[in-house]
């Protein structure tokens, strides 16, 4: 799989932004399954009537056998590609705690969710395309070299799948030195930093609240390539991906109206895998 934008760069076409999704084309991702038990976070099944992608959890920060089945037979039932969304073992943080786990435990945990969720996509008669790191693993493999590694021989063990993750991080590096895909993703409800990463969830102002902020965002990204930071500066943002997150309120409606707004700026909305 060709790259499809691994950093941010310093040049674009005229009346785009220097990141502006290529071609015209923006992949629209979510997190589903996002259950446990009797327990369900996430609209599965409205999510997928909107989204090109879903990343769907594989068990270590949310998810079940059955409520990854259940989402992998949608999914293919509405041609939407599936991701592995893996995670820190963290089911009572929701993957959201950073973690110090071993290289090789990490590297084995990454391979064993690929495999789970590969099990489910199978017998629905598709495949997983892509893998996601989720939460505090993602956040982690934008800086950690080592722990980014890791999950890339995770996937490498898994059969080498393309990667999806922030523009500039470790994570896609190492990916690209091992010959896997790398896709560069943005996020319609995060906050900025002016260095180009996501805002702390645990500080103010991470996650916009505003539907009308999100959509104005989602737009600015995939055309202009370009998003403000929470501290004023405008800052360049390379995305094949653009991610809405599945447990957000009304994130059905919300990842709609992201959609309609892409396709009524002049954007095609399709999967990159």
């Amino acid at each position: 799989m060709a790259d499809a934008g691994s950093g941010t760069a310093p040049g674009g076409r005229a009346g785009a932004g220097p990141g502006a999704a290529p071609g015209g084309v923006i992949d629209l991702n979510a997190d589903l399954a996002e259950g446990f038990g009797r327990w369900r976070l996430t609209d599965d099944e409205a999510l997928l009537s909107v989204v090109t992608s879903a990343n769907v959890a594989c068990g270590f920060h949310a998810g079940d056998p059955a409520t990854m089945r259940r989402v992998c037979e949608l999914a293919a039932e509405r041609g939407v590609r599936i991701g592995a969304q893996v995670s820190y073992r963290d089911l009572a943080g929701f993957g959201r705690r950073s973690m110090d786990v071993p290289p090789d435990e990490l590297a084995a945990e990454v391979a064993y969710q690929i495999g789970a969720l590969e099990v489910f996509a199978r017998a629905a008669g598709t495949a997983v395309t892509y893998v996601k790191p989720h939460g505090a693993l993602y956040n982690r493999a934008v800086h950690d070299a080592e722990q980014a590694a890791a999950v890339v021989e995770g996937v490498r063990l898994a059969g080498g799948l393309p990667v999806l993750g922030l523009p500039g991080s470790r994570l896609l590096a190492a990916a690209a030195r091992e010959g896997l895909g790398t896709v560069a993703e943005a996020f319609a409800d995060r906050a900025y930093t002016a260095g180009g990463t996501l805002v702390p969830r645990r500080e103010p102002g991470a996650v916009l609240e505003s539907a009308d902020a999100v959509v104005a965002r989602s737009v600015g990204i995939a055309r202009d390539g370009r998003v403000s930071a929470i501290t004023g500066e405008t800052v360049p943002v390379v995305a094949r991906s653009l991610c809405v997150h599945g447990d957000t309120p009304g994130a059905a409606r919300l990842a709609a109206r992201v959609r309609q707004s892409l396709e009524a700026a002049g954007l095609r909305v399709a999967a990159f895998s």
